[in-house]
């Protein structure tokens, strides 16, 4: 166990985490919502340093990351926990797993070590990603900072759901965040996620104010969250406070633990809530789990530009200065015509 950053101490020998949004209040011997941090005499600890539940070289495009040095792979790891509670949890063995089952599991690497991975598998980036990177923050900040200094990218793949405190320490050394928006009705988080939506919301905003490189995904699930109405208001929350820039990812569902009630989403429904985000501004807007809805096209003349086979880049005419080799046009993204060019 290793003490915890952004915590305070209340009346003993209570403390309050001051890293996700729920800020919890925990008494001696107890953990907070996620399970992964506890208050032993007093002291918040994190339980899950240095034990990763999972290590994989994936290809960018799995986080999703569209416009983040397409084609590069990525180093990622996961430690066990989460802060929220998804009915239709896609990792629930490793999210939603009890505390002392999760210190029993996985595998011991310091930081130092994963980056060695990362440079030795030639990832041009780290993902903390699979579970939730704010549940092993201190683990990732380490990581991170080390891998900053031996050029190595980072990129958080995370529900949004920390402190404004966290994401200030955090920016530093992140490059790029993929945040799941999973609705936009509170009674949904409150109900179906066991968190809020302002939190996330603001998370977003926070991260496109610092700098850093962000794509959205949301995952819509037939009668919950995927009615007209709520599509458009999301489209319209992104461009309006992120930007019609923001690539979003809108990927079908497919039932699992607690939801395994509802349909597949069928790909018309996709097909349709992207047609909404493009009327509403939006310059990428991609479908998850949809065969060949992968490609890009220039935002202004139209001219194919990335094509992509399932996660593989096949074809990249971008540019090394990030344009379009026909109109000129720029194309949002970090690294999109070639590895450490920023177009936006």
């Amino acid at each position: 166990m290793k003490e915890a950053l952004l915590w305070e101490r209340l009346d003993p020998p209570r403390v309050r985490c001051n890293l996700c949004a729920h800020r919890c209040k925990i008494p001696e011997g107890r953990t907070g919502l996620c399970l992964m941090r506890e208050n032993r005499g007093g002291t918040l600890y994190t339980r899950v340093y240095g034990r990763t539940i999972s290590q994989n070289v994936d290809p960018i495009e799995k986080k999703p990351l569209y416009h983040f040095h397409p084609g590069s792979t990525s180093f990622s790891m996961a430690t066990p926990g989460c802060n929220l509670r998804c009915a239709w949890c896609q990792n629930w063995e490793i999210c939603q797993i009890p505390a002392d089952r999760a210190e029993a599991l996985g595998q011991e690497a310091t930081p130092a070590q994963l980056v060695s991975n990362a440079q030795q598998a030639g990832c041009r980036s780290i993902a903390y990603t699979y579970t939730e990177p704010t549940i092993f923050f201190e683990y990732a900040l380490d990581t991170a900072r080390l891998a900053r200094e031996a050029g190595v990218a980072n990129v958080f793949v995370t529900n949004g759901y920390m402190t404004p405190e966290a994401l200030d320490m955090a920016a530093p050394v992140l490059d790029a965040a993929n945040v799941d928006l999973k609705a936009f009705r509170d009674a949904t988080y409150r109900e179906y996620v066991k968190g809020r939506l302002t939190p996330v919301l603001e998370s977003l905003k926070a991260l496109r104010r610092l700098g850093v490189w962000l794509e959205v995904t949301t995952l819509l699930i037939p009668g919950l969250n995927d009615s007209e109405e709520e599509v458009r208001d999301i489209a319209l929350f992104l461009v309006q406070e992120l930007g019609a820039h923001t690539p979003w990812h809108l990927s079908r569902f497919f039932p699992a633990h607690d939801m395994l009630d509802r349909p597949p989403t069928p790909v018309t429904a996709i097909e349709h809530a992207r047609e909404i985000g493009r009327r509403a501004g939006l310059r990428y807007v991609y479908a998850g789990n949809v065969a060949a809805q992968a490609d890009l096209a220039c935002p202004a003349c139209g001219r194919e530009l990335l094509k992509r086979s399932g996660a593989r880049v096949v074809f990249n005419a971008v540019t090394p200065e990030g344009t379009c080799p026909g109109c000129g046009a720029q194309v949002d993204g970090v690294g999109m015509g070639g590895v450490g060019s920023r177009t936006s």
